[in-house]
């Protein structure tokens, strides 16, 4: 990969020893960043094998997405404008028992397409046939943190757990370690008190994390009422579940006493702003999960109940969601929205090396053009991403040191290939026609 360099570009690196944006130099040499100057002009040109002015150029990390089911690209615009259940039960459920390890593979990568274009470097996945969306991370350069799904209710989920452990076995530390693989209870109304124990005995056996689906709806908070006199949570907490490490998807649905839990057990929480207002499912409690020493990241869920993989407009709608929720325009300022999307989301995922710029840090980084009009003036700007900047506007990113886009173009898919292809499959799946075929 050789030594690339960043010349003149400003820097936001959320690096809390640097300023919060200056003007300066960076270079990469293979995977990590080596060098990183306040001043424009001190790391030598001669000793690099290529530059980029960056004279219009806003560097920050890569964004992370801390929850997702990457090849429900394939079931996007399908089943819009239902309640949770219905949308499971009888629409979700039955595409998905129709699912090929193929289809998975291609959906992942259309996934990877679009979040690359729009700065995300890093995703969290929980869907199936999780060895094909790994050979597709592989071959789209991402960095991932892989779990296949387990539904304890079926006569399937004996074969699923073997199977996720085969994918730990197989693909953990795959891709030169950018896969990352955890264990993926869905839910706990997916999985009775019996089947979890046995995945926390799996996962125990590497020090594998777990990704879960918490406390998204009501109905899953009156349910498990009933079934176990307690909150998700609180059930979740008796179970021994958080003596691991868990990623915890959505914890909108969760009282004061489960804050406290989830902060004191150290539980990262995975917040997903789109996709819960989309489902009709709520607004999580943000300002107080962070107020109370949660960490949060962002996630934008699947693509069948968002509609993208847009976590620019995750970071917007976490910030104003926080403000009018609690009627408060000082709540998650621009910065903090930033660092749910990169440094928080890294902790979350448990990934220490990324989410910062940083001398030995890995080289996962994204470049914003300030050419646009929405960059004129540049006030602030944390405040231009957060609250202004579109997808399209992100001409560079790097993971591992290597650029997979530039110029806004995608350099290791062929994503007219990947769309052609998903728009195939997507029919044969949903027996529906669209509009692109």
């Amino acid at each position: 990969m050789g030594r690339i360099l960043f010349a003149g570009a400003w820097i936001m690196g959320l690096d809390p020893e640097r300023p919060d944006c200056f003007n300066g130099d960076l270079l990469v040499e293979d995977e990590r960043i080596v060098e990183i100057s306040e001043e424009a002009g001190k790391i030598e040109r001669r000793k690099t094998d290529r530059v980029i002015d960056g004279a219009d150029l806003l560097l920050m990390p890569g964004m992370i997405n801390t929850h997702g089911h990457a090849a429900m690209t394939l079931l996007r615009g399908y089943a819009d404008d239902l309640p949770l259940q219905k949308w499971l039960e009888e629409k979700i459920w039955p595409a998905e028992e129709k699912l090929t390890g193929d289809d998975i593979y291609w959906g992942t990568l259309l996934a990877i397409c679009e979040m690359l274009k729009g700065g995300t470097t890093t995703f969290a996945d929980m869907y199936f046939f999780m060895d094909r969306a790994a050979e597709a991370c592989v071959e789209g350069k991402i960095r991932a943190v892989l779990s296949r799904g387990l539904v304890g209710l079926n006569d399937g989920s004996n074969e699923a757990l073997q199977e996720a452990s085969a994918l730990q076995s197989e693909w953990h530390g795959g891709g030169d370690g950018r896969i990352t693989v955890t264990y993926g209870p869905h839910s706990l109304y997916t999985c009775r008190p019996e089947y979890l124990r046995r995945v926390m005995e799996e996962a125990a056996k590497t020090e594998s994390a777990l990704q879960i689906h918490v406390a998204e709806t009501a109905q899953e908070v009156e349910t498990c009422w009933h079934d176990y006199g307690s909150t998700p949570v609180e059930h979740l907490y008796r179970l021994g579940l958080f003596e691991h490490r868990v990623i915890a998807a959505h914890c909108v649905h969760i009282s004061a006493s489960d804050i406290v839990i989830l902060g004191s057990n150290k539980v990262g929480v995975a917040h997903n702003p789109g996709s819960n207002l989309k489902l009709g499912s709520g607004i999580a409690p943000l300002a107080h999960l962070l107020e109370a020493g949660v960490t949060v990241g962002l996630g934008t869920d699947g693509a069948a109940s968002n509609n993208n993989l847009d976590l620019l407009e995750e970071m917007r709608l976490a910030a104003l969601l926080a403000k009018g929720n609690d009627c408060e325009p000082t709540l998650l300022p621009a910065k903090k929205a930033l660092e749910l999307a990169t440094v928080d989301g890294a902790a979350v995922l448990g990934l220490p090396e990324i989410g910062q710029l940083k001398e030995g840090f890995k080289a996962d980084l994204i470049a914003f053009s300030l050419k646009e009009p929405q960059a004129a003036p540049l006030f602030e700007p944390a405040a231009y991403v957060v609250y202004a900047a579109a997808a399209a506007d992100i001409l560079y990113v790097l993971v591992d040191g290597e650029p997979v886009v530039e110029e806004g173009r995608l350099t290791k898919l062929d994503e007219e290939k990947i769309i052609s292809e998903c728009l195939r499959r997507a029919e044969r799946i949903t027996g529906k026609s669209n509009y692109r075929t």
